[in-house]
C-alpha cells in the first residue's frame, strides 16, 4: 500500500508541475506575425516592391504598449531578424522590426520616410493585431540608432514625413526613444571623423549622395537628428562605448548637449572600453536599464 500511495503521490506532483509549466509557458507566449507589409516602394525596372515588418504580440497581455526596433548595418546591409529588444515581449511589450530601403536603392530621406511609414502602419493596424499604439517606443543600433533618433527629434517636419505606405492621418511621432550608439550630427562627424565621413568606410557617405570625396552640407544637416532637437521631443536613452572607433562618443554626447539645453529627458549610459556593438550592450544589466526607462515612460 505504501508503495502504491507514493506512486500516486509521485504522479501528482508531477501532474502539478506539468500544469506549473505550462501556464509559464502561456504567461510567456507571444504570437508572431511576420512579413506584414506596411509600404510598397519603387524597385528595379519600374516595379514595386513591398517593405515589411516582423510583429510579435504577447498572447497575455492585454493591448500591450508597442516598441519598435529598426536594425543597423550602415544603412547598406543588415536584417529585421532577431530584433535585439525580443527580451520586451517578456515584460508585457509588444515588438515590431522593421526593414527598410538601403542607400543602394535610395539615398536619404528614403529612410526615415519608410520607418515613418511603418509607424503610421502600426497605428492604424493596431485593433487588428490587439495592441497599443497611442504610446510607441522607438530603438536601433548603429544606423538603426540614428533613425530612431531622426523619428524622435524630427515629428511633423514635412521633408522627413514623406508620403510612404499611406496612412497619412496617422501620426509618426513616438513618444520615447532607446539609441544604441547611432551617428546624430553629420556635421559633427565631418569635422571629427573626415576618414569615415568622407569615404566608403562609413555608408553615411552613399546614404548622403557623397562624391568624390564631399557630402553636400545640406544633405549633412538634413539627415542629423540634431538638426531637428526641439521642446516637444520624447525622452531619450542612449548607450555608447568608449572605444568606439565607428561612431565616436561624441555623436552621442552631441545629444546630451542639445536636450539638455532646452530641459528634455535624457541619459547617456557609457560602457567602458567597448566598442561599436556587441552582447554587452543588450545583455543583463543594460537589458534591464532599458526596461526600466520604457516601464517609466509608458503610460498607466
Amino acid at each position: 500500500m505504501k508503495r502504491t500511495h507514493r506512486s500516486w503521490l509521485f504522479i501528482v506532483v508531477c501532474f502539478l508541475a506539468l500544469q506549473k509549466t505550462a501556464a509559464a509557458q502561456d504567461a510567456n507566449s507571444v504570437v508572431a506575425h511576420r512579413d506584414l507589409v506596411y509600404a510598397e516602394v519603387p524597385g528595379e525596372e519600374n516595379e514595386t516592391r513591398t517593405l515589411q515588418l516582423d510583429l510579435f504580440v504577447p498572447a497575455m497581455s492585454e493591448k500591450p504598449a508597442l516598441v519598435v526596433w529598426i536594425h543597423g548595418g550602415g544603412w547598406r546591409n543588415g536584417s529585421r531578424g532577431n530584433p535585439k529588444l525580443m527580451e520586451a515581449t517578456e515584460n508585457g511589450y509588444a515588438l515590431a522590426s522593421l526593414s527598410y530601403r538601403f542607400s543602394k536603392e535610395a539615398i536619404f530621406p528614403a529612410q526615415v520616410h519608410d520607418c515613418k511609414a511603418a509607424i503610421r502602419w502600426l497605428r492604424a493596424n493596431a485593433k487588428q493585431y490587439g495592441y497599443d499604439a497611442d504610446w510607441i517606443a522607438v530603438a536601433g543600433s548603429s544606423a538603426g540608432g540614428h533613425l530612431a533618433l531622426l523619428l524622435g527629434t524630427s515629428g511633423d517636419v514635412a521633408e522627413l514625413e514623406g508620403e510612404v505606405g499611406g496612412n497619412l492621418e496617422q501620426s509618426s511621432r513616438v513618444q520615447a526613444v532607446i539609441d544604441y550608439f547611432g551617428p546624430s550630427d553629420f556635421v559633427l562627424r565631418g569635422k571629427t571623423q573626415p576618414e569615415r565621413a568622407y569615404t566608403d568606410r562609413s555608408g553615411s557617405y552613399a546614404l548622403l549622395g557623397g562624391k568624390d570625396g564631399t557630402v553636400p552640407e545640406q544633405m549633412e544637416r538634413l539627415a542629423s537628428p540634431a538638426t531637428y532637437v526641439s521642446t516637444d521631443d520624447p525622452p531619450l536613452l542612449i548607450f555608447h562605448g568608449t572605444a568606439d572607433k565607428t561612431v565616436l562618443l561624441d555623436q552621442s554626447e552631441r545629444m546630451v548637449e542639445l536636450y539638455e539645453a532646452l530641459g528634455l529627458e535624457v541619459e547617456l549610459i557609457q560602457h567602458e572600453g567597448a566598442g561599436h556593438g556587441g552582447k554587452r550592450f543588450f545583455a543583463r544589466d543594460s537589458l534591464q536599464k532599458a526596461i526600466v526607462f520604457l516601464n517609466d515612460h509608458r503610460p498607466d
